[in-house]
């Protein structure tokens, strides 16, 4: 077999540590402080966030909230296109004094749509703050570097990324918005905004999982203090059924998506897996009391061979 039994204990030390916050713990529970990553702002964003994708109607976004309040989580990732951003504020208004919290002890993310980038981006960001409910959003990003309507090839992609980030920072300015960023942009479209922001963004965030390790988008993230931030860390679920990943959850007596989770969080990358299912919700949250072993890392890692098992940005100039 691989890789030696998975060790119990949390890494001692990482090339991102300065960042880290692992609180000593066997497990994660609502009253233990979160581990988190901190972001350029200076703010601590959580390692483990619900993202809410394809969570549709009031009562299943109230559930799935619920659990996870329940189970630890303190980070919620929702955008405008998801189409529940006032589900999800309705339900953690309802739900945070049941599980004895404020506003202030989560972080909520939500995304501007492609629909309104450019001169439409103030509007929908206020959009957001307005269907949230909320006076303030942690962390509020540009969904995709492209417009809705525009070819991937047209100019005019450029000029409304601009646009729209200047209506992010204005919002950052005001206080809206506690902390700005992208999601879905390549190195090119990452460098292009690094050049002629005001405000750095302080978040990327992109698909990432073994077969997808974006090793130089992460490290243009990290030598420009952007927290670089994973989605779709299972693969949207084919990375379950993965020999080698099997392999390691077999050995270290934990699920597959388990492994994946912390194969990233070992590597300072914030997850936001998702899950309507009580039980899947609860074992996503049980990944900071383990530790893979290097071997283990290593043999995941060799999986990475660019595949993309969502949406390609890399055409949108």
């Amino acid at each position: 077999m691989g890789g030696a039994a998975c060790d119990t204990q949390l890494p001692g030390s990482d090339p991102l540590s300065e960042h880290l916050k692992f609180p000593v713990s066997s497990g994660s529970t609502m009253s233990e402080p979160q581990p988190s990553f901190l972001l350029n702002t200076g703010t601590r964003m959580p390692l483990l966030g619900l993202g809410t994708f394809q969570l549709r109607g009031s009562k299943e976004v109230h559930q799935a909230v619920d659990v996870a309040l329940a189970a630890g989580y303190r980070a919620f990732d929702t955008a405008a296109v998801y189409r529940n951003e006032a589900d999800l504020g309705c339900a953690l208004r309802e739900l945070l004094p049941k599980h004895g919290l404020t506003r202030k002890d989560i972080f909520l993310t939500s995304k501007l749509g492609p629909r309104d980038q450019g001169s439409a981006a103030r509007e929908g960001c206020l959009r957001s703050l307005e269907q949230l409910g909320c006076e303030y959003i942690d962390l509020y990003l540009i969904h995709w570097p492209g417009t809705q309507g525009l070819d991937a090839g047209d100019p005019r992609n450029i000029e409304n990324r601009a646009q729209s980030w200047a209506a992010l920072e204005e919002l950052h300015a005001s206080g809206n918005f506690r902390a700005i960023g992208v999601s879905n942009y390549t190195t090119a479209h990452l460098r292009d905004l690094l050049q002629m922001c005001r405000v750095p963004p302080a978040v990327l965030q992109v698909e990432f999982h073994p077969k997808l390790a974006q090793v130089e988008l992460r490290e243009l993230c990290r030598s420009m203090d952007v927290c670089f931030q994973a989605y779709s860390s299972l693969g949207t679920g084919v990375l379950l059924k993965e020999p080698a990943v099997l392999a390691v959850a077999a050995e270290c007596g934990r699920t597959p998506a388990q492994v994946l989770l912390r194969w990233a969080v070992e590597q300072g990358v914030p997850v936001l897996p998702k899950s309507s299912c009580p039980e899947r919700l609860k074992e996503n949250a049980q990944i900071f009391d383990f530790q893979l072993s290097e071997e283990d890392m290593s043999r995941l890692s060799a999986l990475d061979c660019g595949e993309k098992y969502c949406w390609d940005p890399s055409a949108v100039v």
